[in-house]
């Protein structure tokens, strides 16, 4: 019987006590910006020549970024790019395209067109001089980890 009590006692004096989720600290916002920039994707085939015509009128750099709203790493992307750091520098170079490429199974001929073996991960970040020759095809794919790269080292990677 004392045992029994002793147990009732205990569930008690737990059911009391606050949940370990109600007393953890809120989980910690995202240490980076983001924007959700992929439209329609039907309109990417038009997006890019547009931005190549630009590109060769005033002597741009394009920038192909094939991901996802879906994507965290994707719009951590979008989000830096679109914060006023980043703008300024990137409006005066490049001519950046945003291609929903859904679950990795849209616009793949935009991707193999530029080079590119397919998308493996989100975002690949492709960047081509004026006339549309691919500068960075070896480090096109590794942008997945984008929302835990540094803001200067990604600011310096398109600064450069």
């Amino acid at each position: 019987m004392k045992i029994a009590l002793g147990l009732v006692a205990a569930a008690i004096a737990l059911a009391a006590q606050p949940a370990a989720a109600d007393s953890a600290a809120p989980t910690a916002a995202p240490v980076h910006p983001e924007a959700r920039p992929f439209g329609d994707p039907d309109r990417a085939g038009r997006d890019v020549a547009d931005a190549m015509a630009r590109a060769k009128a005033n002597g741009h750099r394009v920038i192909l970024v094939f991901g996802a709203n879906w994507c965290h790493d994707s719009r951590a992307l979008a989000g830096w790019f679109a914060s006023p750091r980043f703008a300024a520098m990137l409006s005066a170079r490049y001519e950046i395209v945003w291609i929903d490429v859904g679950q990795k199974d849209r616009n793949l001929d935009l991707a193999r067109r530029f080079g590119l073996d397919g998308i493996k991960g989100t975002p690949t970040v492709l960047m081509l001089d004026s006339i549309g020759k691919p500068l960075n095809l070896k480090d096109a794919p590794r942008w997945h980890d984008a929302s835990t790269r540094k803001e200067d080292k990604i600011y310096n990677y398109f600064a450069r």
